[in-house]
């Protein structure tokens, strides 16, 4: 009878363990995290990943035609809903080419997660073909890199990269595996649970109080939002804030749409291209409420003469950046959504009737000018026709340029999470992908992608994998046949001396567009642009949208590098 439970019992034990491959064990983690998606490009060295991954029933992959284009198809399925997206490359060049798309993510605090393959362990350090040492080269942009020797190793380190990538302060950590790794075989006894973040910090009740008692003295306090309102869901929390506390509410260029647009409270965009009643009612502010926000350069102009007579409550759930770029009167480590959580019972509700009142009479002092808002074939017209045609709930994708400043100003943002740009490493390139990978995640939403000739061209590869998913996603392409920004900053502050930011052949969007599975609109061609934009927005799948810009029109208004941002320059 003993030796035969114990036979049971081995035999039990056994059933219990498995013999996989590396690349195996690492594919049923990725599957235990609830990974849905990976985009990527194979290579030689990471072929073992691949045919593991070609048996799972529970991710699909997504087959971009560069791997910057993979690494952004990531990050707009991570930005779109705030999930920890996974990009894969092989070793060499493949894993070269997602550095871009990584220091986009860590500069925007984008959960990511990064594969790539290695050369085999015997190989490394012998200039072997298709050999970078890839972990020296992305630990400058990444959160953390992990190098796995040990096949063995994957059962810690994939739970803790996506552990580390959503902790804290978002962002990307890559894991890089040397093929014999992934085609080594182990015994598995035993599955960790998946990585998960970690609980932030909280603020102190008397943080809390000191906050709450700041406000109430405040006679002309402004709500400064940044990209950290959008990644801790605290959105809903800010805006009721700014309602119980009559604040007016000002975002960073990440943080558009957590307050919606045409908000009485709402002040739009700060910094560079903000309305002018926005950077004068901050000028005059006598208490900043900086919410997730690192004051980027873009954002406050001239350092020392930005929101000069406040006091400033500086929340952040990154430890570094307080105090870093101005001197806050009250610093808290903590958690957006969470601090105001605790701030909102707390807070007593006033309404400052001379300040609000104020704001209006800076709104019709000194308004954004939007000329050509009703005429489709002008680039705000354009804009405005878009958004009324798509509703509230579209998802919103830029690439980088003047473009991109228009949409920030024009767009009725009403959302988190529904604006999509590259902010902090501004990447020419990032917007087809991004839209490709939201409309993925997001499959019952349209998604809208503004991009300019120059950023289209710099990615335009990737129209193929749009076509080929069926991604529904609507291009639009304002087509000024220049590097439209480039070409601004050489009229006003070079001279006028334009050289290098002009093309002097502009290819046929369309017919390209044509070529690579999409169906295309040129809207220069048509009798009535407004009925065939209409037309071809209601339609599902890929479609690209061409219209003509002068390259005249510039982004107004603008604070010149180094200049305040009470110092604006305005069209004429």
């Amino acid at each position: 009878m003993g030796q035969t439970i114990i036979a049971t019992e081995n035999e039990a034990a056994s059933r219990s363990r498995e013999r996989l491959t590396g690349a195996q064990v690492l594919v049923r983690l990725l599957e235990r995290q609830g990974v849905r998606m990976i985009a990527g490009i194979p290579g030689g060295a990471i072929l073992p990943f691949y045919d593991a991954l070609s048996h799972s029933t529970r991710i699909v992959h997504v087959l971009a035609r560069h791997e910057q284009g993979a690494g952004f198809i990531a990050q707009g399925w991570a930005r779109a809903t705030g999930e920890a997206a996974v990009c894969a490359a092989s070793s060499g060049p493949g894993a070269t080419n997602l550095i871009t798309a990584i220091a986009d993510a860590n500069l925007d605090s984008i959960a990511l997660v990064a594969l790539t393959a290695q050369v085999p362990r015997a190989l490394i350090g012998t200039d072997a073909f298709q050999e970078v040492d890839t972990c020296a080269i992305a630990m400058p942009v990444t959160k953390q890199c992990f190098f796995v020797d040990d096949a063995r190793k994957l059962i810690e380190v994939v739970p803790q990269a996506f552990r580390v990538a959503l902790s804290g302060r978002p962002g990307p950590v890559l894991i890089d595996v040397p093929k014999d790794v992934l085609a080594e075989t182990v015994e598995i006894s035993a599955w960790p649970e998946p990585g998960r973040r970690d609980m932030p910090p909280a603020a102190t009740a008397e943080q809390i109080s000191r906050a709450a008692a700041m406000i109430s003295a405040a006679e002309r306090p402004v709500l400064y939002l940044g990209g950290g309102i959008v990644h801790s869901g605290g959105a809903t929390e800010a805006v009721e804030l700014a309602e119980k506390l009559g604040l007016p509410t000002t975002m960073t260029l990440m943080a558009l749409g957590a307050m919606p647009m045409n908000h009485p409270l709402s002040l739009g965009m700060l910094g560079m291209h903000a309305a002018r009643y926005t950077n004068l009612a901050l000028h005059e502010c006598d208490l900043l409420i900086a919410v997730g926000a690192r004051f980027d350069d873009r954002a406050t102009g001239k350092v020392q003469a930005f929101c000069p007579q406040a006091k400033i409550i500086h929340v952040d759930i990154d430890p570094g950046e307080l105090n870093k770029i101005k001197t806050a009167t009250l610093g808290i480590t903590g958690d957006a959504r969470a601090f105001l959580q605790a701030l909102l019972p707390v807070a007593m509700p006033r309404r400052r009737t001379g300040w609000l009142e104020r704001i209006d009479d800076l709104k019709r002092e000194f308004p954004l000018e939007m000329s050509g808002w009703e005429d489709v074939r002008t680039h705000y017209g354009l804009v405005h026709a878009v958004s009324a045609c798509l509703g509230g709930d579209a998802i919103v994708a830029t690439d980088v340029g003047q473009h991109q400043m228009w949409v920030a100003q024009a767009y009725p943002l009403a959302r988190s999470r529904q604006w999509l740009t590259s902010g902090g490493l501004g990447t020419m390139g990032f917007g087809v992908p991004a839209a490709i990978g939201a409309a993925l995640a997001c499959p019952d939403r349209k998604v809208v992608c503004f991009t300019g000739d120059g950023s289209l061209l710099m990615n335009i590869q990737e129209l193929a994998t749009a076509a080929e998913c069926q991604a529904n996603v609507k291009i639009i392409v304002m087509n000024n046949r220049s590097l439209g920004l480039v070409h601004q900053q050489q009229t006003l502050f070079y001279g006028n001396r334009i050289f290098a930011s002009k093309y002097l052949h502009s290819p046929d969007f369309c017919a390209l567009a044509r070529a690579f599975g999409l169906r295309a609109l040129d809207l220069d061609l048509e009798a009535d642009p407004l009925v065939a934009l209409e037309d071809e927005l209601a339609l599902r799948g890929p479609v690209l949208i061409h219209i003509s810009i002068d390259v005249a029109e510039h982004v107004y208004p603008m604070v010149a590098p180094g200049a305040s941002n009470c110092e604006m320059i305005v069209a004429n």
